[in-house]
């Protein structure tokens, strides 16, 4: 089975009367999902989380970084925000653990691991480094699952700022390995890091963050390293930058999906001092192209004090489910260079809908044509949101362009949905077609071929 998005321009070969559209997301009504409410977590910040549905388990899981030495936010009115400094304070980061059942009610578990103020009654799952006039501990922390790894005690994974960038490992995501120094990569951002196996590489790829000087001014970078053991990392390069230097590119989750790899990076606006998740795709991790750039995928919302008015960070690792993708994010209520109350939140999007092409007027109907696609495959699926009165028609295109296959009419919105041809007749007769979406009132998403 191959899964194709449309975003993914490497498959088009002409669009006309259709213009790429970001996914429209829903945040979830029980928003925020959790927030700063232990002793422990003094400071979520960016909280940079990071979620899987652990199918062996059945419980959605999620580590995430808080400030567990620090000034605090919490009980601070508006006015004493903005009086206090946001300046540099003593401080020190952590690991926490929540887990939850269903994804929206989260648990945080007093694993008895990690002494915090002289108690180990906490979800504490790693801490070291002491106290530091930036920050101390674990920083940025990226952690997922590996079930390819035959040694059970590397099941987990983690990378993140110990001093310089660093990784740990886990049997079973609670109980972690101290860091482990990676100086090869000379790299490790004050962001989010993370790391994923690559299939299309054979390697895992770790995404972090560094700057550039221009001027006076730093400009903050997308860097990349890879690595075949997990343990040596070769020295980071920088794959992505903003267009606009007073919107720079701070941490970007990745994933594979769809044959290609998918980005939601945050941007942050300098002079808003506010920061959103945007999209991005890319054929090999190392070529990025953001999908147009300046629209949020996951944005900001409500008045200043809203949950995530600030800052949204997209956590690592969306859930797929096969009604819905989740989205989780770390969500504030204030501006990135000041105080702020954290929260754990959750957006949904249509499967396959990070992005897809929508008529550009409703004047005459839109189309697009793939490169040849359909070969020795002969059953087709596609995704595609339908409104009243619309409908998609697929074509099989010829090496002349000539249609040697029509669809019946699909008018209603459609997962996955079988592609039910007029006739196929003509289809056997042919190595490889094009095929041709004509839509009008519909946006399409992607295609399968099996």
């Amino acid at each position: 089975m191959d899964r194709h998005l449309l975003l993914d321009e490497r498959i088009i070969e002409d669009v006309k009367n259709a213009e790429l559209t970001v996914g429209t997301v829903k945040k979830h009504d029980a928003n925020p999902l959790f927030g700063e409410d232990k002793p422990w977590e003094r400071r979520f910040d960016n909280l940079y989380a990071n979620i899987i549905y652990d199918e062996e388990d059945q419980l959605y899981k999620c580590w995430y970084s808080p400030f567990i030495v620090s000034q605090t936010t919490v009980g601070m009115t508006r006015q004493q925000r903005e009086d206090e400094s946001y300046g540099k304070h003593p401080q020190e980061m952590g690991i926490c653990y929540a887990t939850s059942k269903d994804g929206i009610e989260w648990d945080k578990p007093e694993l008895g691991l990690v002494e915090y103020d002289g108690s180990k009654a906490n979800n504490i799952v790693l801490r070291g480094g002491g106290v530091h006039k930036d920050w101390g501990g674990p920083h940025g922390a990226g952690i997922f699952k590996d079930l390819r790894d035959p040694d059970p005690a590397r099941r987990y994974k983690a990378i993140l700022k110990d001093k310089i960038l660093s990784v740990a490992f886990s049997a079973d995501g609670i109980h972690w390995s101290p860091p482990i120094a990676c100086p090869d990569a000379n790299s490790a951002g004050d962001t989010h890091n993370n790391a994923f196996w690559s299939p299309t590489l054979g390697k895992f790829v770790g995404i972090t963050r560094q700057w550039r000087k221009v001027g006076d001014e730093h400009i903050r970078l997308v860097a990349r390293t890879e690595s075949e053991d997990f343990i040596t990392w070769e020295k980071t390069e920088n794959v992505m930058e903003g267009h606009d230097p007073n919107q720079q590119l701070y941490a970007m989750p990745v994933f594979y999906h769809g044959g290609i790899y998918l980005g939601l990076v945050a941007v942050h606006d300098l002079k808003q001092d506010r920061v959103w998740t945007e999209l991005t795709w890319s054929p090999d991790t190392k070529t990025w192209h953001r999908v147009l750039p300046g629209t949020p995928l996951i944005g900001n919302d409500g008045d200043y004090g809203h949950y995530d008015w600030g800052c949204v960070y997209a956590a690592a690792n969306p859930v797929f489910r096969d009604d819905e993708i989740r989205l989780y994010y770390g969500a504030s209520d204030g501006l990135h260079f000041s105080w702020r109350l954290g929260f754990l939140a959750m957006a949904t999007l249509r499967p396959d809908g990070f992005a897809g092409y929508r008529a550009s007027s409703a004047e005459e109907p839109a189309s697009l044509t793939t490169s040849p696609l359909l070969d020795d495959a002969r059953s087709l699926r596609v995704s595609a949101d339908i409104e009243s009165g619309g409908g998609v028609i697929v074509r099989a295109l010829d090496g002349s362009g000539q249609v040697i296959a029509e669809s019946k009419a699909i008018t209603a919105s459609v997962t996955d949905a079988e592609v039910q041809w007029k006739d196929t007749s003509a289809l056997n007769e042919i190595e490889a077609a094009r095929l041709q979406f004509v839509f009008n009132d519909a946006t399409v998403y992607s295609l399968v071929l099996t």
